[in-house]
């Protein structure tokens, strides 16, 4: 009798990302893709850049695809969730996916005593209901002993004027973490929060990225000395869903340089 020398594959994991066409969303699916990990993203309106991510993805080995979604939109939550079941089915002839990176979000910059309600409602919408209700719809297709990164910001443990409404958002998020760890623990998913300091993208018009003079600011109230890349967090990502760091779960993880300690 002899020993049969047929190898076991296991499965790529799956992805899904919210905001990935841009910013740390697409660095996230491209650091998870280099990690060995199949990528569905969304994005809101621009579809040629999702597109552009998901050829990168295919260029890096992987399985990429891209999905519409208006993360302001609660009443579209099923339908995406039923296009996420048909995808998994047609690209990878499976029934769940394995981490779901809450990412997407949109930023507002005024003073408390000049936010609308109508900025305010368009946070929450996008920041806290978004991923609250989005998450809810996409339980049944997450696999058990699959993750969930939740996106807060540094602006939820230090202030600095302008953030007001936008902050408490991600303390929302930060909160809402930890029960959903609690509560998803018996399917053994677990779940925890990544907070970015300053980074230098698009984001908020990009004013870290291109304001030289704020940028210099930033980066002397910083242990690291520099303000953050998309590649901080893109990175730091990836490691939280990496394998062998199942067990951490509940958890707030700051990646901003040590801003304001």
């Amino acid at each position: 009798m002899t020993a049969s020398n047929a190898t076991v594959t296991t499965p790529a994991r799956i992805a899904l990302i919210t905001g990935g066409s841009r910013g740390l969303g697409r660095n996230t699916a491209l650091h998870l893709a280099r990690q060995g990990t199949d990528v569905v993203l969304t994005y809101k309106g621009h579809e040629a850049d999702a597109l552009a991510v998901v050829r990168e993805i295919e260029a890096l080995g992987r399985q990429g695809v891209a999905l519409q979604l208006d993360m302001g939109d609660s009443a579209g939550f099923k339908g995406f969730a039923e296009r996420v079941k048909a995808v998994l089915s047609s690209q990878w002839q499976r029934e769940h996916f394995d981490y779901l990176v809450n990412n997407a979000g949109t930023g507002v910059h005024a003073a408390f005593a000049d936010t609308t309600e109508a900025q305010f409602d368009e946070l929450v919408n996008v920041h806290l209901k978004g991923t609250f209700f989005l998450t809810q719809k996409l339980l049944p297709l997450i696999a058990d002993g699959g993750r969930i990164v939740n996106t807060s910001s540094g602006l939820a443990r230090f202030s600095l004027p302008g953030y007001a409404a936008y902050a408490a958002m991600k303390g929302g998020i930060e909160v809402l973490t930890r029960y959903m760890a609690k509560e998803l623990g018996a399917r053994r998913i677990a779940v925890n929060t990544i907070a970015p300091g300053a980074i230098e993208t698009d984001f908020g018009g990009g004013a870290v990225r291109d304001n030289q003079q704020l940028n210099t600011q930033i980066a002397g109230l910083t242990a690291m000395g520099r303000v953050g890349l998309p590649d901080d967090i893109g990175g730091a990502v990836a490691a939280l869903l990496s394998e062998g760091n199942g067990w951490m779960t509940g958890q707030r993880v700051e990646v901003s340089g040590g801003m304001m300690l």
